[in-house]
């Protein structure tokens, strides 16, 4: 019987024009948050991590990765990340849940980790608005779903908190401010997932440093 933790880690990624003047940073740090997960994985043999990537733009949304166990992981480049076209925000957020919702159904004792990394607000969804995200954000929470929200130049918060997400950063557009939110992103993650063995909770006040 296997009784090991699974963690879902599930990361969309804005691929709209707008990103371009941060591609290479975004690139990196994307990079870098894999190769965390990929070190907790060797670190906690008795966890499986598998990563699920996103991407997204008016030509369409692009699965990357599609839970694939993090030890067969390999990184992206610019040949794979090609920032253009507007910011379907919505239809990516929809599309990347209700999959990977279907793809858990028969999965136990299982957590997911979603993380949105935006430069702008929705713009050009077709499938899904704003009330259907938030009524699946919130059906997912309470399937051990936890979501985060990094964006920038538009109102990140209030764009979160509309669609019941509470975990929020907002960075501006340039290679310091990226690298700077990606990095606390790291930290956090680390420490939501030694409170998910130490059995706290997890999910509130994700961004938040122990005291």
């Amino acid at each position: 019987m296997d009784t090991k933790r699974k963690i879902f880690n599930l990361i969309i990624l804005d691929e709209s024009g707008s990103m371009h003047s941060i591609k290479q940073p975004t690139i990196e740090g994307f990079n870098e948050t894999a190769q965390t997960i990929k070190a907790t994985q060797q670190q906690h043999p008795e966890e499986e991590h598998y990563i699920s990537f996103v991407t997204f733009n008016g030509m369409g949304i692009k699965t990357l990765l599609s839970n694939q166990p993090v030890t067969e992981l390999t990184e992206i480049n610019a040949a794979q990340y090609s920032p253009n076209a507007s910011t379907p925000l919505y239809d990516a957020m929809g599309f990347a849940f209700q999959r990977l919702r279907t793809q858990l159904e028969l999965i136990k004792n299982s957590h997911v980790l979603v993380t949105i990394f935006t430069d702008g607000e929705e713009n050009a969804s077709k499938e899904f608005n704003d009330q259907a995200i938030k009524r699946l954000v919130e059906e997912l929470k309470a399937q051990q779903w936890t979501f985060t929200y990094i964006g920038a130049n538009h109102n990140v918060e209030r764009f979160a908190h509309h669609v019941a997400i509470h975990n929020t950063i907002t960075f501006e557009s340039n290679a310091e401010s990226v690298q700077s939110s990606l990095t606390q992103e790291r930290s956090a993650r680390l420490r939501y997932y030694q409170n998910m063995r130490e059995n706290k909770p997890v999910g509130s006040d994700y961004f938040k440093e122990e005291e």
